[in-house]
């Protein structure tokens, strides 16, 4: 029996099963996608992205006056709750990095470390962010 790609991801970041199934009912019951009963799992917070065709989905978003905007944008809000419980971002920088960070965008350490503070201490989203600021 081949292992399960997402309980293998959710172990990668430190949830547990559960913990996952317990943020997506959690975030399913405060919005729209709590709603969508003739789903195959009985809710629409457990349904794919729309650039995949689901006609089960497609009927429940027409019956509950979501637009695939609308979906897709809750969908975006719910990975950004999931990850808030995960182990990512949790990575220390040294000195060092911030520095060459700072250098590398001609800013002070402290705005370094500011854009990572930010940016959840993501570094790829700080770098955008700093790209973006630059233009």
């Amino acid at each position: 029996v081949k292992p399960c790609p997402v309980h293998t991801k959710l172990a990668e970041v430190g949830l547990s099963p559960q913990e996952f199934v317990n943020i997506k009912q959690e975030f399913g019951s405060k919005t729209k996608l709590g709603a969508g009963a003739a789903t195959c799992f009985g809710s629409l917070v457990w349904c794919c992205k729309d650039s995949k065709p689901c006609p089960l989905r497609d009927m429940e978003l027409e019956a509950n006056g979501i637009s695939h905007d609308e979906y897709m944008t809750l969908k975006k809000q719910l990975s950004e709750e999931i990850l808030k419980h995960t182990n990512l971002n949790t990575v220390t920088y040294s000195e060092d990095d911030i520095k060459s960070l700072a250098e590398t965008f001609n800013i002070t350490v402290d705005e370094a470390k500011q854009a990572l503070e930010d940016s959840g201490n993501d570094l790829k989203t700080a770098i955008k962010n700093l790209r973006l600021k630059s233009l």
